[in-house]
């Protein structure tokens, strides 16, 4: 469980250092290497929610395996790409193929959790967050070394050992789905909703999604057009899943659990913060600070391990409104430790915001998963957690767009307070988000 859930982080990440080996090898301009995030992240944000109802389904031993054999297969073509947009073709299905690993995990712990009566596992949740959230700082540092190994072509070749490491330990080790009758992989709700999986809610939503997200990534005027098949699909969406009795996604869920959709909210703002840091901070160290893509990864190592250690100290506790509010705090001081920064930075200075950062790296992520495990329903469990990665994606794709338009043709350092101030703007907004959801105080 914990291999299938890093798949789709490392890969997030990873690419942050190869953007630029990838564009000078395959002579592909800026515009068009940031299709690279753009692809994986608009398949990631229809992919998540629609892993987590199949997983929901067909079960998440099944799930698991076709997401294995998806990635197995991205990574044969992406490392035999010959230009740059079959290379995003390959991330594309990179992007579906890594959906299915953390709505597979969420839902095999809730069920192991309801069969031995553990409500809340937390030695197990506290895993799942460092292998799905913390290890991504750990792809910079990852896709810098085998840039220096193989080259560009070796960060995408590592995802034919992962696919075929999942298929080989999911075959051995999941649990194969039951025979009919009362059915822990398949309970009531997902048996009577295999017939009718929701085809015309999946094609509205990926509509939708795609339009949006389209113009949110590349804004401009002449893209306002976007918005027509956006907001037409996302009418008839909403239509379609109150009339449906098995929708692609619960809205009924979501109107009776305020709760939930704000931890949805807070992992927008949670996103912002944190991948505006992995993809501008580390292209701002490659282009103004003149480092070398394995520096520049190695200078983010400290988030990862700071992160780890938050998880591993404070995983059992479970006072989730403390949690969220040290992390939003911690994310205010190294947003404003961003704005200070010039061409000619120390060192310290930038391990100093790589410290800072990965309290919150591991608070809130934890925070927000937890409390998504708790809010809920049993049997919709994968499609919630599949929602989280959604939400996390949209501020995701929204970090990217702000570095693009801030950014223009170089990541200046002028660029990089512009940034900042976006992230700072994030950040408070999550401390005032977590600082007032009451329900937190019950948990």
């Amino acid at each position: 469980m914990m291999l299938g859930s890093i798949l789709n982080p490392i890969n997030s990440s990873i690419i942050a250092v190869a953007l630029v080996p990838i564009g000078v090898a395959l002579g592909a301009p800026a515009r068009e290497t940031t299709w690279l995030i753009t692809g994986l992240y608009l398949a990631t944000a229809i992919g998540q929610p629609l892993m987590g109802r199949l997983v929901d389904t067909y079960g998440a031993r099944r799930m698991f395996l076709v997401g294995s054999a998806l990635t197995l297969l991205a990574g044969l073509l992406g490392t035999l790409s010959p230009n740059i947009w079959v290379l995003v073709v390959a991330r594309v299905v990179l992007g579906f193929g890594t959906c299915a690993g953390y709505p597979s995990a969420m839902r095999l712990i809730r069920e192991e959790g309801e069969r031995t009566g553990v409500h809340s596992p937390a030695r197990v949740l506290s895993a799942l967050s460092i292998t799905t959230q913390t290890i991504s700082v750990i792809g910079p540092v990852l896709g810098g070394a085998l840039i220096d190994i193989g080259g560009w072509r070796s960060t995408l070749a590592i995802n034919v050992l992962l696919g075929a490491a999942g298929l080989v330990l999911g075959r051995l080790y999941l649990p194969a789905p039951q025979a009919p009758g009362p059915s822990a992989e398949l309970p009531s709700a997902g048996r009577t909703a295999r017939a009718r999986i929701d085809v015309l809610g999946i094609v509205l939503f990926a509509i939708g999604m795609v339009s949006v997200l389209l113009l949110i990534m590349q804004p401009s005027v002449a893209r306002l057009w976007l918005l027509v098949p956006g907001v037409a699909a996302g009418v008839a969406f909403v239509v379609q899943e109150l009339r449906v009795a098995a929708p692609f996604i619960d809205l009924r869920m979501l109107r009776s659990s305020p709760a939930l959709v704000r931890s949805y909210l807070r992992s927008v703002l949670t996103a912002l913060v944190s991948y505006g840091y992995m993809y501008g901070f580390t292209q701002w160290m490659q282009e103004s600070r003149d480092l070398s893509p394995s520096l520049s990864g190695l200078v983010l190592l400290p988030t990862f391990l700071v992160g780890i250690g938050v998880v591993a100290l404070t995983g059992r506790r479970s006072d989730l409104r403390k949690k969220l509010l040290v992390g939003s705090i911690a994310q205010i001081l190294a947003c404003a430790l961003v704005l200070v920064l010039h061409d000619d930075s120390p060192i310290v200075l930038l391990l100093a915001i790589a410290v800072v950062l990965g309290i919150p790296q591991g608070l809130v992520n934890l925070a927000n998963q937890n409390a998504v495990y708790v809010q809920a329903r049993p049997e919709q469990v994968g499609s919630a957690a599949g929602l989280l990665r959604t939400f996390m994606y949209f501020g995701a794709i929204g970090s990217s767009s702000a570095s693009g338009l801030l950014f223009g043709d170089r990541a200046s350092t002028g660029g990089m307070h512009d940034l900042g101030l976006v992230m700072l703007v994030a950040a408070i907004g999550l401390l005032v988000l977590s600082a007032t959801d009451r329900s937190l105080r019950r948990r």
